[in-house]
């Protein structure tokens, strides 16, 4: 489902509408720098990675963007207005620290959720049935929150910020405390809201679900902006990399800049590990193996993961760091 899925994304292009910009944001907690500086813009359409590792500055800068702080400097636009609670109807938002009324059943949240945002009771009423059906709730729609299992009532919050089809839909860690069918769920509604027409963004550490889903990609690491763009842009920020089998050393070829030789190959040929030059291509490496007759019986590319890309740009100590300060 997630393959056709992806065919199906809203475009997106310059000429259209920024859903959320941030310019020069800084946001300090006593002599604490949370958000430094930052600025970004978020296209209308499709689904946008805000990436980075805990206390990176994520949520506070979702946060930021929903008026419920502040920017110390700086200016913010959602919607092409202020933050605020005019159309509080076109944002959808879940939120890191989840919170329900206990007390209230399935079914009751999220209607309430629906109508505290604008809608007729009829329209909320309509719109919770089916996502509690889609979220597999169904048997659980009149069971008090309390009764709930972390998971369920994860996705009982996640329906109520979808409830009223928003235009903007803001996911702060969406994937924690989710097992990996539910994850899969999750990925697939995603996917849905972004093909129906919805501006996805979605905070999160864990590199492989923004792989499988953004269009394009924020990476902060201490509050700062270290990448914007596309995951080919990403992943162009290391050098590419490549497995071949040969019978000749290739550190001579053009494009070349590290050649090292693994353990392995037989009758006189031998498995190496390239590194390309800044620039090169594997495709020009191949042709000018081609073109000298540099006998290969076999050539592989290897394409980095943002995981890497991360690394390399946030640096190990960030990447895998937590803090005691609060995204």
């Amino acid at each position: 489902m997630l393959s056709a899925l992806r065919q199906h994304r809203a475009p997106t292009s310059e000429a259209q509408l920024s859903v959320l910009v941030l310019d020069g944001v800084t946001k300090g907690f006593e002599g604490f720098t949370a958000v430094d500086n930052l600025s970004f813009e978020v296209p209308e359409g499709g689904i946008f990675g805000f990436l980075g590792a805990n206390g990176a500055g994520k949520t506070t800068t979702l946060r930021m963007a929903l008026d419920i702080l502040r920017p110390t400097h700086g200016t913010i636009q959602v919607l092409g207005q202020a933050p605020g609670r005019r159309g509080g109807g076109e944002i959808g938002f879940l939120p890191e620290e989840r919170g329900l009324y206990r007390q209230m059943t399935v079914l009751e949240t999220v209607i309430y959720f629906g109508r505290l945002k604008g809608m007729a009771k009829g329209a909320a009423s309509a719109s919770a049935e089916t996502l509690i059906e889609r979220f597999g709730l169904a048997q659980f729609a009149h069971r008090k929150v309390e009764r709930l299992s972390k998971g369920m009532a994860q996705k009982v919050q996640l329906a109520a910020a979808l409830v009223t089809a928003p235009r903007l839909l803001i996911l702060d860690e969406p994937f924690a405390g989710l097992d990996p069918v539910n994850q899969s769920v999750l990925e697939d509604v995603v996917l849905e809201r972004a093909k129906a027409g919805s501006t996805v963004i979605f905070s999160t550490h864990v590199m492989q679900h923004a792989e499988r889903l953004c269009d394009r990609l924020l990476l902060i690491a201490r509050g700062r902006k270290v990448f914007e763009g596309s995951q080919e842009e990403a992943r162009g920020q290391l050098p590419a990399r490549l497995s071949l089998t040969a019978r000749d050393n290739p550190s001579g070829l053009s494009g070349v800049e590290h050649a090292v030789a693994r353990l392995g190959g037989d009758g006189g040929w031998t498995n190496w590990d390239i590194t390309l030059s800044p620039g090169a291509s594997a495709g020009a490496l191949l042709e000018t193996c081609t073109r000298v007759g540099f006998a290969l019986r076999s050539f592989e590319t290897h394409r980095a993961s943002l995981h890497e890309v991360f690394l390399h740009l946030a640096g190990g100590e960030q990447a895998g760091e937590s803090s005691e300060v609060r995204s």
